[in-house]
């Protein structure tokens, strides 16, 4: 993988395209049987214990009971007893500024990034080669630049430029950073959300009011890409959400990451962790200057002082029945992309989803919120074969999902970067 992350920067977006795809070719003209796991295969239901995972070309032929899916002759078969597989996790709201950081997704089980905003040409040519076969890193797509018009005519030709660009979806930022910066207007964000959905794209809105919540709801947004953090949510906002079908992705490792290295955390001791971690990051983070400068910081302590919020409203909206879809809003700086996704899934559970939730959250009702669950999301027939092995049962512990003996994008495992 890392080969082909120092060579794509230097193709082009054609280039890089046809390499992705002539790497992936060769590794999906095979059949595989994965033999003798526990398989939980994110449709919520029961777990199949000595299940057989048949995948060929990179999806996935047949699963379940060993005694009901017929093996061929000619497959490749890999004896997983003891082990269980999930679905790959799938990050609602990432971003990914290289195909590196693609790698770095993949290593800690995360196969599928909506990176929403920012990208790079080497990472919409790597969105566009995994369309007609797998990568051998996480999959990925793309918002392009994040919005920032300033008038109705401008929102209509900021649209139109990234949708010559083919994006997934369209992302927009209504916040004001805690009073430090304007706030999109909103004739201007009606205007973008009009333009894109005249264009057959949606809109993830960035927002931290509930006031600025409801109204681009009223407005037409399509997706609610951070926590509500200023007050809990009201009955009015969470049945507008659920009648709406518009899915929450609650990103409350962005809210930790601002306070967090106030000190050195306890994770930067975790094997897991360093074993992918960007060292560089890791250094910056821990100088003195930077941790007081977090301890004393008004917005750091802010957001600190706003995580319950944002805690207890994303369980509110859950228990509601509001789609919630796991997300992290990891890239920036500090926030570690792949290991982040594992501690928010303990988060959630910490909060009150039951373990099976919080997985569900990050495969199955993520795939549907991001509009790609007839390819993703779950181990079905007829899907791509993204799935983790694990050396233990998440189910019943949730930190389980850092157990992982292999990781494996359209049934090919990936080495570790």
């Amino acid at each position: 993988m890392r080969l082909f992350s120092r060579l794509l920067p230097s193709l082009g977006a054609a280039g890089a395209t046809l390499l992705l795809a002539v790497s992936a070719a060769g590794a999906q003209s095979v059949t595989r049987a994965f033999t003798g796991a526990t398989l939980i295969d994110g449709t919520g239901r029961a777990p199949v214990r000595n299940a057989t995972l048949l995948v060929r070309d990179g999806r996935v032929v047949a699963a379940g009971p060993a005694a009901r899916v017929t093996i061929p002759a000619n497959a490749e078969r890999v004896p997983l007893a003891g082990k269980f597989i999930i679905p790959g996790l799938i990050n609602a709201h990432g971003h990914a500024s290289s195909v590196a950081n693609l790698d770095t997704y993949a290593a800690y089980g995360v196969t599928t990034v909506y990176s929403l905003g920012d990208e790079p040409a080497e990472v919409f040519a790597a969105r566009d080669a995994q369309r007609a076969t797998s990568p051998r890193h996480a999959r990925v797509y793309v918002a392009g630049p994040v919005l920032n018009p300033t008038s109705p005519d401008d929102a209509r030709a900021q649209v139109a430029a990234v949708a010559d660009r083919h994006v997934d979806i369209v992302k927009i930022r209504v916040d004001d950073n805690l009073g430090t910066s304007p706030k999109m207007k909103p004739e201007v964000y009606r205007a973008v959300i009009d333009a894109a959905h005249a264009r057959g794209l949606r809109v993830a809105v960035h927002l931290y009011y509930l006031d600025d919540a409801k109204a681009v709801l009223a407005a037409g947004a399509d997706y609610i890409a951070h926590s509500v953090r200023d007050q809990p949510v009201d009955e009015a906002f969470v049945t507008t959400l659920r009648q709406a079908g518009v899915c929450y992705s609650p990103t409350l490792m962005r809210e930790v990451s601002t306070y967090v290295y106030e000190t050195t955390p306890p994770f930067f001791s975790d094997s897991l962790f360093l074993a992918h971690a960007n060292r560089e990051w890791m250094a910056t983070v821990q100088q003195p200057a930077r941790q007081e400068a977090t301890r004393t910081s008004v917005s750091a302590q802010r957001y600190k002082a706003q995580l319950p919020v944002a805690t207890r409203n994303m369980l509110v909206l859950h228990k509601a029945g509001v789609p919630i879809a796991m997300g992290t809003d990891t890239g920036p700086m500090g926030r570690f992309q792949g290991y982040f996704e594992l501690m928010e899934l303990e988060m959630m559970v910490n909060a009150g989803f039951t373990p099976a939730e919080a997985l569900e959250s990050a495969t199955r009702v993520a795939a549907h919120c991001l509009k790609l669950d007839a390819e993703l999301g779950t181990l079905e027939p007829g899907k791509w074969a993204d799935f983790i092995v694990l050396d233990a049962s998440p189910l019943e512990r949730i930190q389980n999902v850092r157990r992982q003996h292999s990781v494996w994008v359209g049934g090919t495992r990936l080495s570790v970067p």
